[in-house]
């Protein structure tokens, strides 16, 4: 794996502590900023609507600038919507805030995950995307909870400051160790890029990874109060259980990184049912302070190892346009990401209280997996509307064979 790749995972470990941070930061943010829980929780929403409408459009206004150039002013912009963030007088300017750095930290998914791509060769593409997935993962072992840690002991400010130097030492690594990427010597068409979206199966992507992100993510984001207002657990105790949630991800990348490239299919199918059983025990067994705690390693686990399957799909489906194929996966992560978040507030607000959250999220992987499904008999009797001479079309007659062994699996 090039030394890149794994420069790309790092950077990735500042965007995925800013992006998950808030999980462990709820309580005291609402206090400070005298909102309510369910309200403090729209700033996760925020972030990914930022990520959905900012991985496109930074996709498409960067499609002909170089990569390098471009991964460095994203990087930069972030790092200042951090600062923002941790200077923030009231809550619409934290909200803004976040919106900024959403987008910053799309258009550096969108174009970085198109750079690994480029690098390895096509039965290798979910490994890279493990590499960069696993800065996720390390941000949920090290970042998120340190960042509860600092919450709980500086004040929620700190932690953003702390994502701030991160950036800024990603912005160093980024500068200094990424290669020069050249373009390719046939500029790369908007209209012929677009046309991905004539696929059938590039829309179940979308729809399956939605639903798959969304469904954790919907119990996720409110762990906190739910570990120690149903469980509980002392609030001290939120970053270890979040460092586990942490630790659940980083293996389950490494496992389903390993697995994906010869058994995609499968991977999805067992992962999102994984997750389906364990956000369902979360709902029954929520006030079990030991189920609890087990049940979020689980949840990182089955939620991460489904994560370089989900990435590697879409460039298998539309590999001939990888900047809009990397910032489609990015979009349809943080649908999930925003709808997650806003379906678990709209449950506690009905007073169903936060072990409802993991019941709605189990709903959102159950059709995530009938979805997988259907995506799999159309993949498997050929059926997938193909865009004759399209990208997508070339893209899948030289994949093939790497989800040959896909369809067995499941």
């Amino acid at each position: 794996m090039p030394l890149a790749v794994y420069i790309l995972g790092l950077s990735v470990f500042a965007l995925g502590t800013s992006e998950f941070m808030l999980s462990g930061l709820l309580p005291p943010i609402a206090d400070d900023m005298n909102v309510s829980i369910p309200r403090a929780g729209l700033l996760i929403s925020a972030f990914a609507i930022g990520m959905v409408i900012g991985a496109p459009l930074l996709a498409v206004a960067t499609l002909r600038l170089p990569r390098r150039t471009t991964l460095i002013a994203l990087i930069s912009v972030f790092g200042l919507g951090q600062v923002a963030g941790a200077l923030a007088p009231t809550y619409e300017v934290l909200f803004a805030s976040r919106v900024v750095s959403a987008f910053a930290c799309a258009g550096f998914w969108a174009v970085g995950a198109a750079v690994a791509i480029a690098m390895v060769p096509v039965n290798a593409r979910a490994r890279a995307m493990a590499v960069m997935i696993g800065g996720l993962s390390i941000a949920n072992v090290l970042g998120v909870p340190l960042g509860a840690f600092l919450g709980e002991n500086l004040g929620w400010r700190s932690a953003f400051w702390a994502v701030g130097a991160a950036s800024a030492v990603a912005l160093v690594g980024v500068a200094t160790l990424i290669p020069r990427i050249p373009l390719p010597e046939e500029k790369p068409q908007l209209r012929r890029e677009m046309s991905i979206y004539r696929d059938r199966q590039v829309w179940l992507s979308i729809v399956i990874t939605a639903l798959a992100a969304g469904g954790v993510f919907c119990a996720f984001s409110y762990l906190a109060p739910l570990l120690t207002d149903v469980a509980g657990l002392d609030s001290g105790w939120v970053p270890t259980v979040l460092a586990l949630f942490g630790i659940g991800a980083l293996v389950g990348t490494t496992i389903g990184g390993r697995v994906a490239d010869a058994h995609l299919f499968g991977v999805l199918m067992s992962g999102i049912a994984a997750s389906t059983v364990f956000l369902v025990a979360l709902a029954l067994f929520a006030s079990n302070q030991v189920a609890a705690v087990g049940l979020a390693f689980l949840l990182g686990l089955s939620a991460f190892y489904t994560a370089p399957a989900l990435n590697a799909r879409m460039f298998n489906i539309a590999g001939a346009a990888p900047t809009l194929a990397g910032a489609t996966t990015t979009a349809a992560f943080n649908l999930g990401n925003t709808g997650g978040p806003w379906l678990g507030g709209t449950v506690i607000d009905a007073d169903f209280g936060f072990e409802a959250t993991a019941w709605a999220g189990a709903a959102m992987t159950v059709l995530a997996l009938v979805a997988v499904v259907f995506s799999l008999r159309l993949h498997g009797g050929g059926r997938s509307r193909r865009v004759t001479g399209s990208p997508a079309a070339t893209s899948s007659s030289t994949d093939v064979g790497v989800e040959a062994g896909s369809s067995s699996a499941a």
